[in-house]
């Protein structure tokens, strides 16, 4: 006899949907598991005989084969227990067909459903396919998170079995794993003086640019990376999929969430935590995990130069593409790169109060740990210097409900207005790359960081007064 149920696999930040084929054959008994499995699906084998015997079911003393396919897709973790079990059951003609059904689920030796990877990516699917799934009560809010999932809970093998056999009546109502957006305790309004910061934050913003902060120890640098994420409008539903399941694919649970990442790595981190990677099937890196939100990287010059260089191809595409033998793995990773570096191992280089303690050929080779290729994708260049004693009782900082206001308005702006680049401003742009000042790249960037600053005063051209701010702007680090 054979059975087919669905299940899932999460391939780069996509789902796509595997088919769980059981085959009970009549020669002596065997197990032949295909369709490229790890070690984790390949253990399925004793996991699934010891649910089936806890709810008084024979696992068949017969031929079993069980192909998960595509072949050619590789399979891993043990999401796959569950539909494995229901197919099982079917195909011996000990329980109901699992044909319609997605499912996902680790078994328990006692045939309790355990948590599942891809909880989310079930609900997805089932969106897509208009097709019911079953998923661990205890996870089923992260799937029914998803529009139009139809989803299923569930709490063992058995109560899985009774709701296939019911016809899968009164799936859970649709829920919503969204965080409070903009309710942080992380307000701008908690930043003093910095005026110059502040605009560069408020610039980086509306128009998603990529920042450096550089000064020295206990300016605020820190405080106003932070902050940024606060300022972000919200994610509209594609994007907030998409963010969830690469969460998904990193082990994390972050359901539908409207709110925009902030991840925030160690600089010790190693280069497959930060780009992606890892051994066996890939895994989504920090940098994916910042996907349409903030990546942050405090105490830039501390990270191995190797390891932020392998930034700089997602700063341009937006996605991130692992290669393994026989297989190419790609997952989004539009992030927005926020970094806060002091300018030399002791932190008070050019310091008007704190003599800097450090040789010159120590400052230098400190700042030689980040790259020009990459310091030419970073937009704004901002010092971020000491605090005056008369800004610290200063009671004018503007909070960050009033900048996003702002920044509202100018992505609105954005979305209609019309207009280019004024003469003046063109030959300032032109001036500058004569003068070796700016890249071709970089002249791009100034021209995208001016076109903001335009929006945000509502103005359709590109004048000389904003392609001078946006100068300012990239300054030298």
């Amino acid at each position: 006899m054979n059975s087919v149920t669905t299940s899932v696999a999460l391939v780069g930040g996509d789902v796509r949907p595997v088919r769980v084929e059981v085959h009970v054959g009549r020669q002596a008994e065997s197990f032949k598991l295909s369709g490229l499995p790890d070690s984790a699906v390949r253990e399925a084998k004793d996991r699934v005989r010891a649910a089936l015997a806890s709810t008084g079911s024979q696992f068949p003393n017969r031929a079993v084969t069980v192909n998960l396919s595509p072949a050619s897709l590789p399979k891993g973790g043990s999401d796959y227990d569950m539909p494995i079990a229901l197919g099982l059951l079917s195909a011996s003609n000990s329980g109901p067909s699992p044909r319609d059904v997605i499912a996902v689920g680790e078994l328990a030796l006692d045939g309790s459903v355990r948590s599942a990877r891809s909880t989310m990516a079930a609900g997805v699917l089932s969106s897509r396919l208009g097709v019911p799934c079953l998923v661990l009560e205890a996870n089923a809010e992260e799937a029914a998170s998803v529009p139009g999932a139809a989803v299923h809970p569930v709490r063992t093998l058995a109560e899985a079995v009774n709701r296939l056999g019911s016809g899968l009546d009164s799936p859970l109502a649709a829920s919503r794993l969204i965080n409070q957006i903009h309710n942080g305790s992380e307000d701008l309004i908690d930043v003093k003086g910095q005026l110059l910061a502040r605009r560069a934050i408020e610039i980086a913003a509306a128009g998603r640019h990529h920042v450096l902060f550089h000064g020295p120890p206990g300016g605020g640098k820190t405080m106003l990376a932070q902050r940024l994420a606060g300022l972000l409008p919200a994610l509209d539903e594609r994007q907030a999929v998409e963010v969830g399941l690469v969460h998904a694919a990193a082990g994390l649970t972050r359901g539908i969430d409207f709110t925009s990442p902030f991840r925030s790595p160690h600089h010790t981190a190693s280069r497959a935590a930060l780009i992606g990677g890892g051994s066996g099937l890939p895994v989504p890196g920090e940098a994916s995990l910042a996907n349409h939100g903030v990546l942050f990287l405090d105490e830039l010059a501390e990270f191995p130069r190797s390891h932020l260089d392998t930034l700089r191809q997602p700063m341009e595409s937006g996605e991130v593409t692992i290669a393994r033998r026989g297989m190419t793995t790609s997952f989004p990773a539009s992030f927005q790169l926020v970094a806060a570096t002091n300018p030399c191992p002791c932190g008070f280089n050019g310091d008007d109060r704190v003599p800097c303690r450090c040789r010159p050929a120590m400052a230098s080779r400190y700042r030689q740990r980040v790259s020009g290729p990459l310091l030419d994708r970073v937009d704004l260049v901002v010092h971020v210097g000491r605090v005056a004693s008369s800004e610290m009782t200063d009671q004018q900082s503007e909070s960050s409900q009033s900048v996003r206001a702002r920044i509202s308005r100018a992505r609105e702006f954005a979305e209609s207005r019309e207009g280019g680049e004024e003469p003046a401003a063109t030959q300032m742009v032109l001036r500058a790359l004569d003068a070796g000042v700016l890249t071709a790249r970089g002249a791009d960037r100034v021209r995208r960081v001016a076109r903001t600053i335009a929006d945000l005063a509502q103005t359709g051209n590109i004048t000389e007064a904003h392609l001078s701010e946006a100068l300012t702007l990239r300054g030298k680090w």
